[in-house]
């Protein structure tokens, strides 16, 4: 991704999250698709009270981001506006993400690291990682995480 991309997705996040929080979401990831042709500009989101996302929840969020996007014109041209769920590879970005998936693994990369493994622990906004049988601990936001099992249950 370029640095305008990169820019781009930023600025997008920001705007959804705007939108979404006050309708008790949050904004886990931004991705503009296909830029340069008809972007695709792809939201992950999660619910604040950490209950599974519905489809209406994804209906209402996509009518209240395609409205804010519509009156401040973010994106120049066509694009098409999708909204989902985590995934299976959720985009762990605060403390409480990790400390919901502990005993799962995750994909970490950033701070000299590039490593999948099971989060041992949180402790604030340190978090223990189990690499190899080694303990490695990171703080939050200097740091890249996805989720890299799916749980058998919802967290």
């Amino acid at each position: 991704m370029n640095n305008n991309a990169a820019n781009n997705s930023n600025n997008l996040h920001a705007l959804a999250d705007g939108v979404l929080r006050p309708l008790g979401f949050e904004v886990l990831d931004v991705q503009v698709q296909n830029p340069g042709r008809r972007p695709i500009v792809v939201i992950r989101m999660d619910r604040l009270d950490e209950q599974p996302v519905t489809v209406e929840d994804l209906e209402a969020a996509s009518r209240a981001v395609g409205a804010e996007f519509d009156r401040l014109d973010p994106i120049s041209g066509e694009y098409r506006l999708e909204l989902e769920s985590p995934g299976a590879k959720r985009p762990l970005t605060r403390a409480r993400h990790f400390e919901r998936m502990i005993g799962l693994k995750a994909r970490v990369r950033g701070e000299g690291h590039a490593f999948t493994g099971p989060i041992k622990a949180v402790d604030g906004e340190q978090v223990t990682f189990d690499r190899e049988g080694e303990d490695v601990t990171l703080t939050v936001g200097s740091f890249q995480g996805n989720l890299a099992e799916f749980p058998d249950r919802h967290r």
